[in-house]
């Protein structure tokens, strides 16, 4: 008889056990099907100023005419002459680099043009010389102010030329994982200020997207545009700048 009770005890817990188990589980299903739905999608921006590593900058000019060897000869001068001036002023030879010379020969020594209506026959020089000197510059943030220097003392010196500066930047692979972490951060603070006015709490990540960087420079010429952000004042700078795109869940 008592082992009758027992049996019967046994079982019935068994079953409560079940069912309270079965309603547990039942429960936890429904809440995560309805938590699917309960989320925010927010947006991190990240922007991050890059410093050039290097700058130079390039003095170039030309001599143009009919004899071939008086125009390298001129050309040739004016390049001693330059050099001469730098390496008074400072600059060392072994910052001063010198591209090869280059020759356009037109192969002719008059053009046909249309004036008053009437084509004439007006004449060109034959042949032009390109010249062209890089000068390397180790403080990138006074290149502008060096190279606004040497153009009025060419000038001043008879040795007009044109100048141009150049600036080498660290390549984007560097710094795109802090800007990517930067960005995430700032999507969780603001899915964080959405979950508080909510009552709710943040919970994981359900799906992320990385916008395209983009880049925003003076001397940038690279694939990805600037556009979206503001271009910084000073060329030795570029700003990137990359939008995240996060959907957190609420718990």
């Amino acid at each position: 008889m008592e082992n009758s009770v027992s049996k019967h005890l046994i079982l019935g817990s068994s079953v409560l056990l079940g069912l309270c188990l079965l309603g547990f589980f039942i429960f936890k299903g429904l809440k995560t099907f309805s938590d699917k739905d309960r989320v925010v999608t927010v947006k991190g921006l990240a922007e991050m100023n890059m410093l050039a590593t290097s700058a130079s900058i390039d003095i170039s000019f030309s001599f143009a005419g009919d004899d071939l060897k008086d125009v390298i000869k001129q050309t040739e001068s004016k390049k001693k002459a330059v050099i001469a001036y730098l390496t008074k002023n400072g600059f060392l030879k072994s910052d001063i680099s010198i591209r090869n010379l280059i020759i356009s020969d037109k192969q002719k020594y008059y053009e046909t043009e249309w004036q008053n209506g009437q084509e004439v026959q007006v004449k060109i020089d034959r042949y032009t010389a390109f010249q062209n000197l890089s000068l390397n510059s180790k403080e990138v943030k006074n290149t502008e102010d060096k190279s606004a220097k040497i153009d009025m003392d060419l000038v001043r010196n008879d040795l007009t030329s044109t100048l141009n500066t150049n600036y080498k930047f660290p390549e984007l692979n560097m710094i795109k994982p802090k800007l990517i972490a930067e960005s995430t951060k700032n999507a969780r603070i603001a899915g964080e200020q959405f979950a508080n006015d909510s009552q709710a709490k943040l919970g994981k990540i359900k799906t992320a997207s990385q916008g395209q960087i983009s880049i925003a420079g003076e001397y940038y010429n690279g694939e990805e545009g600037g556009e979206g952000s503001s271009k910084p004042e000073e060329p030795f700078l570029q700003k990137c700048r990359v939008v995240s795109t996060i959907v957190f869940f609420l718990e």
